[in-house]
């Protein structure tokens, strides 16, 4: 099945009177504080981390809004991973009425209650809709529930363990078995590497520079077509060495590979034969990743806006291999 991942961030704006009627400040109990933000919802594709949509607007919209608007990209031949946020029984319904299938952990509030237990430790369950409607009642959608133990540990010998549960819409236990699943569903992280290309590497963690509400629209296309560019360049590159994987394509390398092209105009009119990587994909193809799945590193900055106390201190001051270990759950 092709997986892609849901997923939202935002991104800061300008505190421009022109802008924040649009796209308004956070309110605390006194004053207004941090920069104005934009909400971006975006339907990812985890093997390439290509976009296969997005929408965004002022944050007073909540994720799900947003991603209600990308679910007529959604076919049969996909599993759409998201986090326990989409949860939600509308939402569910809506793809699998798409022919699509679903995998995301399932909230706390929810207490589903067995009724059919499965071999591999899973078992089968219904959710219903929490309000009546006169055309379809209560509403019904049938999953599966897949729990397990999940154990972090890190190299300085720290344990933590939590309960995971997965609610899915996979309901063959044959083809498709609870600890692939629950392997599976790592690969929504991918959405926010995704994320992390946008803000980090392609912005530098600026803030967009608009000052017109049709300007910072423009801009945001602008970035996603950027990067869809880069992703496209890359899915190129795979071409000229069977069996690379996507992941060793640096996104970085290609984005300043490109830049020099732009500005010192290198390249654009060879001389030999055209190849389809050109100096861009050559570029990328000098200076891979290495092998296996790289850390996700990210040094902790103070944010702009945030709904949690200050943790200074609490958190590691350095960086460790951990090993992750799951125990399936049988009743």
């Amino acid at each position: 099945m092709r997986v892609v991942a849901v997923d939202g961030t935002a991104l800061s704006i300008p505190d421009e009177e022109t802008v924040t009627w649009h796209f308004p400040k956070h309110c605390g109990p006194v004053l207004e504080f941090g920069y104005p933000l934009l909400r971006l919802v975006a339907l990812v594709e985890c093997g390439t981390r290509a976009l296969i949509g997005a929408a965004f607007g002022p944050d007073t919209t909540g994720e799900l809004g947003y991603a209600r608007q990308l679910l007529d990209q959604l076919d049969a031949s996909m599993v759409l991973l998201a986090g326990a946020y989409y949860d939600a029984f509308d939402f569910l319904h809506t793809v699998t009425g798409t022919g699509a299938s679903f995998l995301m952990p399932s909230t706390r509030t929810r207490r589903p209650t067995m009724r059919h237990p499965l071999p591999d430790g899973s078992y089968l369950t219904t959710i219903c809709a929490g309000k009546y409607q006169a055309v379809r009642g209560y509403g019904r959608l049938d999953v599966r529930i897949v729990e397990a133990r999940m154990t972090v540990t890190l190299a300085d010998g720290t344990r933590r363990t939590e309960l995971w549960r997965l609610i899915t819409s996979l309901l063959d236990v044959d083809r498709y078995p609870a600890h692939e699943l629950i392997a599976l569903y790592h690969h929504r992280w991918q959405a926010e590497t995704c994320y992390f290309s946008l803000k980090s590497t392609i912005l530098d963690g600026r803030v967009l520079r608009s000052r017109t509400v049709p300007g910072i629209e423009q801009e945001v296309y602008a970035l996603l077509t950027v990067y869809q560019a880069l992703i496209r360049i890359a899915g190129d590159v795979l071409t000229a060495q069977p069996g690379l994987s996507a992941e060793r394509v640096s996104l970085t390398v290609l984005l300043n590979a490109s830049a020099d092209q732009i500005v010192a105009a290198r390249g654009i009119a060879p001389t030999g034969p055209v190849s389809l990587i050109g100096v861009i994909g050559c570029a990328a193809l000098a200076d891979l990743l290495s092998l296996g799945r790289r850390w996700r590193l990210k040094a902790r900055v103070c944010k702009r806006n945030s709904k949690y106390t200050f943790t200074a201190g609490k958190h590691l001051r350095k960086s460790q291999t951990c090993t992750l270990a799951f125990e399936m759950i049988k009743e």
